[in-house]
């Protein structure tokens, strides 16, 4: 039964892109609970609870971006080799300072982020609105995250100067 209304063939695309979006949050994953367990320093409590809720939620987006590609009517990737294969974002080392764990975090973002739009190009030639309505929302989740991670990177003397806008 095809309650999808949609080819199976057009939705191959956004299977494949689907893919390496679950393929990168493995490794976001991954390296998010590295530097959980490794950071260490002044900051340790605000990045070590801050790491903790990040992975947390790469966790549930896993999930459900492999059952979206089950809901396509096709089977996610599924091993690690096919991961580290697959993904844009790459492993990198485990011990590192505390600035350099979020700048790393900060361009995985962007990585993320750029295959999310891979993702909701393929499903817009589609009309596959359940997948543009699923990325969409994580692309404003991880924007804000990135705001704030970014704020934590700024010093003081870098902030930008207070803009009001005029009516």
């Amino acid at each position: 039964m095809n309650y999808l209304n949609m080819n199976e063939e057009d939705v191959l695309p956004v299977v494949m892109e689907l893919n390496i979006l679950l393929a990168d949050y493995h490794i976001y994953y991954q390296k998010l609970r590295s530097n959980h367990w490794n950071v260490n320093g002044k900051n340790f409590f605000d990045l070590h609870d801050k790491f903790e809720e990040l992975y947390n939620h790469a966790q549930l987006k896993i999930d459900a971006i492999a059952e979206r590609v089950l809901t396509l009517r096709y089977n996610p990737m599924s091993k690690m080799k096919d991961y580290l294969k697959a993904a844009t974002i790459h492993e990198d080392r485990p011990i590192k300072s505390d600035h350099d764990m979020v700048e790393e975090t900060l361009n995985d973002h962007k990585i993320l982020l750029n295959q999310m739009s891979q993702v909701i190009v393929k499903a817009e030639q589609i009309s596959d609105e359940g997948t543009i309505d699923l990325i969409g929302a994580y692309i404003r989740e991880l924007e804000k995250s990135s705001w704030m991670l970014s704020a934590w990177l700024t010093r003081k003397v870098d902030q930008p100067k207070h803009r009001e806008l005029q009516s």
